[in-house]
């Protein structure tokens, strides 16, 4: 059996990442796409504008001001500094209202540089392919460097064809 459990929120799939997407004890590194102001609907349907941070690969996060702080002593007041940042989530526990609830905090120091793959669009694979299979460009450091879809690592291992020669 397992030890990995799944958290009942995870089950609801909201539209953005909280405390239930972490593993007891696990954190997250993540990288910062951009930081925008956007109305948010909450739980009951109450709309809400909010401070929100898209992250590279997974989903957005709600900023509250203790998070927006830690960034900012970590990156600078600035959001538009913030962009393409890494920062390393954790879950927590916080008073709201008269209740503990789990939330999501940021570490105060800034982690190891995270290397995000990009992927690349069809056009861009058929080149690097063509250039892969006319030894101009190494299959390896295709691999390696990019984010491939499951049909681009198959084109990739498959030997070129007489028409691709």
């Amino acid at each position: 059996m397992s030890d990995k459990k799944t958290h009942w929120k995870r089950l609801v799939n909201p539209d953005y990442i909280g405390a239930y997407a972490l593993n007891p004890g696990e954190d997250l590194t993540v990288t910062i796409k951009q930081v925008v102001r956007e109305l948010v609907t909450q739980t009951g349907g109450k709309k809400e504008e909010c401070t929100v941070a898209h992250l590279v690969g997974q989903k957005p996060l709600i900023l509250n001001a203790t998070n927006s702080k830690t960034i900012a002593k970590l990156f600078g007041p600035y959001i538009e500094d913030w962009a393409g940042q890494s920062i390393t989530l954790y879950a927590s526990m916080t008073n709201f209202g008269k209740e503990m609830v789990e939330c999501l905090r940021i570490r105060s120091v800034v982690p190891d540089r995270v290397i995000v793959k990009q992927p690349l669009s069809p056009e861009r694979f058929a080149n690097a392919l063509a250039k892969v299979n006319a030894g101009q460009f190494s299959r390896d450091k295709l691999l390696n460097d990019y984010a491939l879809t499951e049909e681009q690592v198959t084109a990739i291992s498959e030997p070129p064809t007489e028409a691709a020669q």
